[in-house]
């Protein structure tokens, strides 16, 4: 059960240095926890963790306009990160994992604001019937986190250039209609900034959970751990992985996906 919520707001904008603190604070935390860390990317491509690079982003555009290309630990889509887009994490015992009750802090920060925020499909947070919000989730060894993005005024320009939706979603939706379905919260309140909207997840939080928010321990900070995922993060092999080669590849949309 959880006892204990604890708030981390990252301090930098390098992406592989902030999937490193993920990583860090997952990796410490302890039974009757649950952490929010709040972060944010510079002009990033994330990809999940079984992703073909190439696949999903143009690989060339990004770096030739000073982006960065990261691979997470958890699985989903490939997701555009910049300065107008905040990104959360729950970390948590896999016993206390609570899916309904992790977006229910989400939902109830948005509301908070004015935006008529609700649940759509399996991990999606729409609002007028467009998308601000995607999740992604990994667990390991008793221990587990929920993350995703809140698009506050993110450069859907530079997401479009940037990513490389599979021929399935094109077929399905066509590229204007891939962006028409993506909204900045910005688009709906105008007065949201990151800040704000950070203040409100702190505030959703302890309501949600019926318990005081207090800044993680810095013990957990430890920076040589944080270092060597840092370093394994920046590495070509973990962003590209091998060349491998393949003659054939299929993929398919079925009602769930």
């Amino acid at each position: 059960m959880t006892e204990r919520l604890y708030l981390y707001k990252g301090v930098g904008f390098d992406p592989h240095y902030n999937l490193a603190v993920e990583q860090q604070l997952l990796e410490t935390v302890q039974p009757g926890e649950c952490i929010l860390y709040l972060w944010q990317n510079q002009n990033t491509v994330v990809i999940g963790r079984n992703q073909n690079a190439w696949k999903e982003c143009r690989v060339s555009c990004l770096e030739s306009e000073g982006g960065t290309l990261a691979r997470r630990l958890s699985g989903g889509g490939a997701v555009f990160h910049d300065l107008g887009n905040l990104n959360f994490t729950f970390l948590l015992p896999t016993a206390d994992y609570d899916l309904r009750k992790q977006t229910a802090v989400i939902l109830t920060a948005c509301r908070s604001l004015g935006v008529p925020a609700v649940l759509s499909g399996r991990n999606d947070l729409t609002a007028e019937g467009k998308k601000f919000s995607g999740s992604a989730f990994y667990h390991n060894r008793g221990r587990s986190y929920h993350h995703g993005t809140l698009l506050v005024q993110v450069d859907r320009e530079k997401m479009g250039r940037y990513l490389n939706p599979s021929p399935a979603k094109l077929a399905a939706k066509g590229v204007d209609s891939v962006r028409a379905r993506v909204v900045n919260l910005r688009d709906l309140q105008p007065d949201i900034t990151v800040p704000a909207l950070k203040e409100a997840l702190a505030l959703a939080f302890g309501r949600v959970y019926g318990l005081p928010v207090t800044p993680v321990p810095p013990e957990r900070l430890d920076e040589a751990a944080i270092q060597g995922f840092f370093q394994r993060n920046q590495s070509w092999g973990w962003c590209f992985g091998p060349r491998l080669p393949f003659d054939f590849s299929c993929q398919g949309r079925w009602p769930w996906g």
